[in-house]
Order: C-alpha cells, then structure tokens, then sequence
C-alpha cells in the first residue's frame, strides 16, 4: 500500500509539472520535440556541415546519439534542485525526499516519450528497416532508466550539501556529452580505448548500444549491459536507503 501510494504520487506530481511547464510558453508541448530538434540542428551544422564529417550516416548518427543523451542530461540537470525546490513542500508536511527526485526524473522520462517518438518517426521515414535486435531496446531502456535515477538521487544529494555542485553538475553534463560518443564514434579508436571507454562511461556504452541496435541491426554486449543494470541497481538502492535515513537532516539543510 505504501509502494502503491508513493508510486502515485511520484506520476501525479510528475504530470502536473509537465502541465505546469507547458503553460509557461507559448508553444506549451511543442517545446518537448522542438528543443531536440533545435540541439541536433546545431550539432549538424557544426560538426556535420562546418567540420565536414566523413561520416554519410551522421544525421542518423547524430539523431541516434543526441535523443537519448537527452533524457540523460535533461533528468539530471531538473533533478539535481529538486529537493532544494521542494522547499515549500517540505515545510508543510513530511514528504519523502527520494519521492522530489523521482517524480521529476519521472517528469523528464514523459517527455522522452515524444522524443523517442521524433527518434523512432525519423527512422522509419527514412527507410531504417525494424529487426529483430530492436527486441533488445527494452532492456538498454531500463539500464539507462536506472543510471539516470542513480545519478540524479546522488546529485540531489550533494546539491543539499552545497548549492555550488548545481554548477559543477552542468559542468559535468557538458563533458559527459563530448566523453560519450555523442556526436562521435568510440568505435572509431583502437580496442583498447573503446574498452576503457565503454567501461568507465556507462552514457557512452549505452549510446553505442542503441546505435547498434537501431541502425545497423548488430548484437550488443549484454554481459556489460547486465553489469550497468546490476551496478545501477545498486546505487539506486544504497542512495535511497541513505536518504531516507537522513530524512531529517536533509530536511534542515533545505530549510536552512
């Protein structure tokens, strides 16, 4: 009952930010596939047109890359203050920290929702033919799920500690979108560099999994996928149980 209850109100309070952001702008839900768009337009240009990639896939390429990191980089960076801009909330009534930050990676997954869309319209419009080794995107789905929760649990965290980590968690995302391959190929390097590369930078493995699954129809591993999942897994468990026994301080740092 008590899953049940926290599990609702992590979707309720999802969805209401999304309403609650949509009536900001103008453009209201258009913003969940045009800012995307916009981000994969300027990478084109620059690195596609400008820098003249050798690549003849690197729209497909791109688009395969920057979609997904997406969700990455959007969750973390929403999540990172979601506690701390749960002031109000927190000063009124006893509610779970752990449930502040999953309701706004909850927030951020809705939207990928349409981008996944964009991603998946644009493959078929191009003539990207479906497989069987798309019957594997469920599971890099879920890995990637439980590395954004992980990462962003732990950014909440050290964003109560000091509010100076929000600048060093942007920092952060920007290296991890030139580190993971986005609108480069790690596959490009020699063995030994993919292997290191794939191995401390889960982001960058999960890219290359979509891509390999998605565009060029090739197994992936799944031993370092099972490695991800089991590794993100445990994060997430050891965070959630940290918070919430220190419910209370958390709760002083925020209101302090």
């Amino acid at each position: 009952m008590q899953l049940r209850r926290e599990l609702s109100f992590i979707d309720l309070t999802a969805r209401m930010g999304l309403r609650a952001d949509a009536a900001v702008f103008y453009l209201g839900y258009l913003w969940w596939v045009l800012e995307p768009l916009v981000f994969v337009g300027i990478f084109y240009f620059v690195f596609g047109i400008l820098l003249e990639s050798p690549r003849a896939d690197f729209l497909a390429f791109l688009i395969v890359g920057k979609l997904p990191f997406q969700w990455f980089s959007g969750s973390l960076s929403g999540s990172a203050t979601a506690i701390i801009q749960g002031q109000q909330l927190i000063a009124q009534s006893p509610v779970p920290k752990a449930l502040l930050v999953l309701s706004r990676v909850q927030q951020t997954s809705y939207k990928q929702l349409a981008v996944f869309g964009l991603l998946f319209t644009y493959l078929f419009a191009t003539g990207v033919p479906v497989a069987t080794s798309w019957l594997w995107l469920p599971i890099v789905l879920f890995a990637q799920y439980l590395l954004i929760t992980a990462s962003s649990l732990g950014a909440a965290i050290l964003v109560c500690v000091a509010r100076d980590f929000t600048k060093l968690i942007q920092l952060f995302i920007i290296a991890m979108m030139f580190s993971s391959g986005v609108f480069w190929d790690p596959r490009a390097l020699s063995p030994e560099l993919q292997h290191y590369i794939f191995l401390f930078n889960p982001i960058a493995m999960i890219l290359d999994c979509y891509r390999q699954l998605l565009l060029y129809q090739q197994a992936i591993d799944i031993a370092h996928l099972a490695l991800i999942i089991s590794a993100a897994a445990a994060a997430n468990a050891g965070l959630l149980y940290w918070i919430r026994r220190h419910e209370t301080w958390l709760a002083l740092r925020v209101l302090s």
